[in-house]
């Protein structure tokens, strides 16, 4: 059984597309699909309902944030093989689902993955995976992005490989891991809290791999060149971050190269 969590916050008619694209993304799996309402003022809720019955539906009185609210769904989702993380502003290409199960299946080691995220026009997303945003990869990151216009990565590898993280925006833990490390860390309202899952995961012994083999449409990402809120946002979780797992030093040296630290929404 995969368990689908979605957390909706006024994308009406965005969550209604990726919950459309979920049955060919999921080929023969056998599924369930728990959408947890974060206070939307739109029509979300009333049209996840109507629509899509089938669906689970949590609603909040308030937005709880993205951690807090995964979590609420992963708590519905008791009894299955793998729970997935799934943002509302996605569409899941045919058999993506069922490739990242398979996979897990047959890499019994690892504990969480990801698929290459891809934008609209086909374009592999940036950030779809990382490494750990120590001091030394955020300074080599922010280095080759103004040297030489490159990213660190090769977002358009073809090849599976491990990682240290790879995005909430489609995650999928295998349930014994899951019940090894505990659930996401609310104290994160939004970003970051897939680093520090992935981070907690590597650290019982799992591995964490991206799967370019399967592949997402991710339609969002942009919010941090647009939202100044999102960027406090942002910086507030990422010097969380480092308080829980670097202390107190690092997080100090931390705030001397926020200004260096590229404005994206994960490390």
């Amino acid at each position: 059984m995969l368990s689908i969590i979605i957390v909706s916050w006024n994308i009406a008619p965005l969550v209604s597309d990726c919950l459309r694209s979920i049955p060919a993304g999921a080929g023969n799996l056998e599924y369930r699909v728990i959408v947890v309402d974060n206070a939307s003022t739109d029509s979300t809720p009333e049209r996840v309902a109507q629509d899509f019955p089938e669906v689970k539906l949590i609603r909040n009185s308030e937005n709880a944030g993205f951690a807090r609210a995964n979590n609420q769904g992963i708590r519905s989702a008791e009894g299955s093989r793998y729970v997935l993380l799934l943002n509302g502003d996605t569409i899941v290409k045919a058999g993506a689902l069922a490739t990242m199960a398979r996979f897990m299946d047959q890499h019994p080691g690892v504990g969480a993955c990801g698929p290459r995220l891809v934008r609209p026009d086909g374009r592999p997303q940036p950030y779809a995976f990382g490494n750990d945003p120590t001091l030394p990869y955020i300074i080599a990151r922010r280095a080759k992005q103004r040297l030489f216009r490159r990213d660190l990565h090769d977002w358009a590898a073809s090849e599976v490989r491990e990682v240290d993280w790879v995005s909430g925006a489609c995650l999928m833990v295998r349930d014994r891991a899951l019940q090894q490390v505990g659930l996401l860390d609310d104290n994160m309202f939004m970003y970051f809290e897939d680093n520090d899952w992935c981070l907690r995961i590597r650290k019982a012994g799992w591995k964490v791999c991206h799967n370019p083999m399967a592949e997402v449409i991710h339609l969002g990402g942009q919010s941090l060149a647009k939202n100044p809120s999102a960027r406090q946002e942002y910086h507030r979780s990422l010097r969380y971050f480092y308080a829980k797992h670097y202390g107190p030093f690092f997080q100090r040296a931390l705030d001397g190269l926020l200004a260096l630290y590229s404005g994206t929404a994960n490390a």
